[in-house]
């Protein structure tokens, strides 16, 4: 069995672990995936490469099989069309169906007995552009929305200078509920692997959702959480990877930028946003390409 195999088998398998811890019990299946299932297999008359099967480029959705992680969220969503994608109305039933499963997730007892919210995700479902974080905080934690303490503010702002709004891009993060802090009264800590792996499943049946053209992942947690890759963020911010075939900007979490003032610093972020826009196709003035200069 290939490592690729395992992974998608393990993911799926924390998916529907996750669905029963729940409460669900059943997962509906349109007709016309049974009717695939029933089907004999095509007969193949050329070799297919595997990565191209498991990860399909943009565009090859429709050409190449699909992961079954993926398969497993889209059965508890409305039937998608052929092409993969789902109209606007399936998109609000599917993700107002996948939010209230979070809303009473149990998964990780500790964290659901110390939240106040559940903090599912903010902005537009049909967004080409998606921004994932690590875990609320204390704020988020309180107001039910990612993003809204001073890293979030100033999260804001860039969104702003790259010509967009808030409510027309998607905010999410890799856990939903913010990491119990026993014994503390202020502070937030990292998300354990184990909390990730727990809690992945509904980030990624929001991109299954939300289908982004581009995933910008803040800060190092949120690359380990999504690509499996520790080791911090220096290396590997500004270079373009990929994640279930989206492109995926890796960059700091406005909470570095916080604390780190330097307009070096700035600019390397804003380098990776005017990435993400180019990527995007969307139009950049030259005062846009000129923020954070030295003088």
């Amino acid at each position: 069995m290939s490592d690729r195999y395992q992974q998608l088998l393990d993911v799926t398998m924390a998916y529907l672990d996750n669905l029963k811890a729940c409460g669900v019990r059943f997962v509906p299946v349109s007709p016309e995936t049974l009717a695939a299932l029933a089907a004999p297999p095509p007969r193949q008359t050329r070799s297919v490469s595997v990565s191209g099967v498991l990860f399909p480029r943009s565009g090859e959705a429709s050409q190449a099989a699909r992961p079954p992680s993926q398969a497993v969220f889209e059965l508890a969503a409305p039937a998608s069309a052929a092409s993969g994608t789902l109209d606007p109305v399936a998109k609000e039933a599917a993700m107002a169906q996948l939010r209230s499963r979070a809303s009473v997730c149990q998964k990780c007892p500790r964290l659901a007995a110390s939240r106040k919210n559940v903090v599912f995700g903010v902005g537009d479902i049909h967004s080409p552009l998606m921004f994932v974080g690590e875990a609320p905080g204390a704020d988020e934690d309180a107001q039910g929305e990612p993003f809204v303490g001073k890293a979030g503010q100033l999260l804001t702002k860039i969104i702003q200078v790259m010509g967009f709004r808030r409510d027309t891009v998607y905010i999410a993060n890799i856990l939903k509920c913010r990491p119990d802090t026993p014994g503390q009264t202020t502070g937030n800590r990292k998300p354990t692997a184990e909390e990730m792996k727990t809690c992945l499943p509904y980030l990624l049946a929001q991109i299954d959702v939300i289908q982004p053209r581009v995933i910008v992942a803040l800060g190092a947690t949120a690359v380990e959480g999504l690509l499996g890759i520790a080791g911090g963020i220096t290396r590997l911010r500004g270079r373009w990877q990929e994640f279930r075939g989206v492109p995926l900007m890796p960059t700091y979490h406005p909470a570095y930028l916080l604390r780190n003032e330097a307009l070096g610093e700035k600019r390397k972020v804003w380098e990776d946003m005017l990435q993400v826009l180019e990527k995007l196709g969307q139009p950049i003035s030259q005062k846009q390409r000129n923020y954070f200069l030295a003088r």
